[in-house]
């Protein structure tokens, strides 16, 4: 591949600003200092049940819906100072509405019927704040939008509450939903359970922190780049990105545009395995019969692969080893448990997932209309000057994070014109993906580089996203899954990933790397 004189310089500001931006911002930024580095042990029995568990003791009566919502409240005016993950809680009408739970399975008395209708029935839920929830914020970490409140659910979030969920907050995102750590200048930054010192990721952060610090069971997140999976990788959670165009995005802030809303998938994140399938199943609605989820899986008929790294792309860093010995843990495991063979495999497209990942969210839609500029949706009907923006940002001046601002510049020297080799190379991967995972296939892939950074580090290499990106791309599923521990006593994990509507096919290797390696972690134990 021959670089044209325009590539080279593109590539040279895709390393270059990044790093410049972020000296920039270490020397306007204090740093943080007095506070304790992870949270407070988990210590009602409660929050150490899955979603599951609890509807059933709610249904049963073995423990009410105002009880479990009480104890939620509990461990978020407990961790929530610590982690400023919930940005706007709803608990007086959550409480109400636990009530109500509670009187419905009082005058309903029939728990066949009630797990039928109402399957998380009094289960408190929390919910990314760029969904529409009704009466809540809607700002994407927008200081323009901070007056904006909901008047409607989006249409996964009803599936939600027509379940019997009970939202109990909504939590922090990335300005705009598109980087990978969730920070504004609305809410501010949230902290990882693990050490308040490192990012809980983006967009969808603000769940993965306040699930992984136990302060929530389950939660709703989106992903077009790894917004699900990096913060359940960061947080020691499971996350799933669904098959392409199951689940749902309308009502989601920033508005989707080009051909967005065929790269992101709204899905469930939560902290037991179990959950992950009547989750799906909730918010797939109608299309959940695509996914043929009643079908059981049997993990020893089905064939197994794993892709050690993306073969050394020049824009990404190296994988971390501890993160590549777990995976060769997993890739153990199977063989020893499941009596089958796994397959290590490569794709040399995957030196390019970034420049496909890139390219194709640029594309325009079938109508031939490009995606909204980034800094249109920064400006939020007003107007935005990029290079003034960066000025004020040196003074602590600008409204918008210097992710934002960077990655508005960035647009501004990308070619608008998509390279016909970059477009080849997702093609073909796409082809040999397809073809080698078929209806009973399952691929091991690194989630990310790096274990959780510390704050703003993804600023230095952004482009390492394309771990994750990729398969926004591909349309695959794929579920995060936690692997234990690092010796930082960090979360490690893996992404599973599986052919188009095989999700059950992740998420039954996820209930068993669930009971092999321990699943979640609860961080309050944790002893430096």
């Amino acid at each position: 591949m021959s670089w044209t004189f325009g590539e080279i310089v593109q590539h040279f500001l895709q390393v270059l600003v990044p790093r410049l931006l972020l000296a920039l911002f270490r020397m306007v930024s204090p740093g943080r200092s007095g506070k304790p580095k992870h949270l407070p042990l988990i210590r009602n029995p409660l929050l150490t049940l899955s979603a599951a568990q609890l509807a059933q003791k709610i249904r049963q009566r073995e423990v009410t819906s105002v009880e479990v919502v009480q104890a939620y409240i509990d461990r978020i005016q407990e961790v929530n100072p610590l982690l400023n993950a919930i940005v706007k809680d709803r608990f007086s009408s959550a409480l109400l509405e636990a009530a109500q739970a509670d009187k419905k399975i009082e005058e309903e008395g029939r728990e066949d019927v009630l797990k039928h209708e109402f399957p998380l029935l009094g289960v408190p839920i929390s919910v990314k704040e760029s969904f529409s929830l009704q009466g809540m914020p809607n700002a994407a970490g927008l200081i323009s939008r901070a007056k904006t409140i909901s008047s409607v659910d989006a249409p996964v979030v009803g599936l939600l509450k027509r379940a019997g969920a009970i939202p109990i907050g909504v939590t922090n995102t990335s300005e705009l939903c598109m980087w990978l750590e969730s920070n504004n200048h609305l809410y501010g930054i949230t902290n990882n359970p693990y050490n308040l010192e490192r990012t809980a990721g983006g967009s969808s952060g603000g769940e993965g922190s306040i699930i992984g610090g136990g302060a929530s069971v389950i939660g709703l997140g989106s992903d077009i780049g790894g917004s699900i999976r990096l913060p359940s990788f960061f947080n020691g959670i499971f996350g799933h990105k669904g098959t392409r165009g199951v689940v749902s995005n309308d009502g989601q802030i920033p508005e989707f545009s080009g051909l967005h809303d065929d790269f992101v998938s709204s899905g469930p994140m939560c902290r037991y395995a179990e959950d992950l399938l009547p989750l799906l199943k909730i918010m797939a609605g109608p299309n959940a019969d695509k996914l043929s989820l009643s079908q059981k899986v049997d993990l020893r008929k089905l064939r197994y692969f794993t892709v050690v790294d993306d073969g050394g792309s020049h824009l990404t860093t190296a994988v971390d080893n501890q993160l590549i010995e777990a995976q060769k843990r997993v890739v153990a495991c199977f063989e020893a448990d499941l009596g089958v063979t796994v397959k290590q495999v490569s794709f040399p497209q995957l030196k390019y997932a970034f420049q496909i990942w890139d390219t194709y969210l640029g594309l325009p839609d079938k109508d031939g209309k490009p995606p909204t500029p980034f800094v249109e949706l920064m400006a939020e009907g007003r107007s935005v000057w990029i290079l003034w923006e960066v000025i004020k940002r040196i003074f602590g001046r600008s409204e918008h994070t210097v992710a934002a601002i960077g990655l508005a510049l960035y647009e501004k020297t990308h070619s608008k014109a998509p390279s016909q080799f970059i477009l080849r190379q997702k093609e073909e991967l796409q082809r040999e993906m397809d073809e080698l995972l078929g209806t009973d296939g399952v691929l091991l892939y690194p989630s990310h580089p790096f274990i959780a950074p510390k704050h703003h580090h993804p600023l230095f290499i952004p482009s390492n996203v394309a771990y994750t990106g990729i398969m926004n791309i591909l349309g695959l599923p794929v579920t995060q899954c936690p692997l234990g521990l690092s010796k930082e006593l960090l979360p490690l994990g893996v992404q599973v990933v599986a052919g188009k509507f095989q999700d059950r096919l992740t998420m039954a290797v996820a209930l068993y790397l669930e009971k092999t390696f321990g699943g979640w972690r609860d961080p309050g134990v944790l002893d430096d």
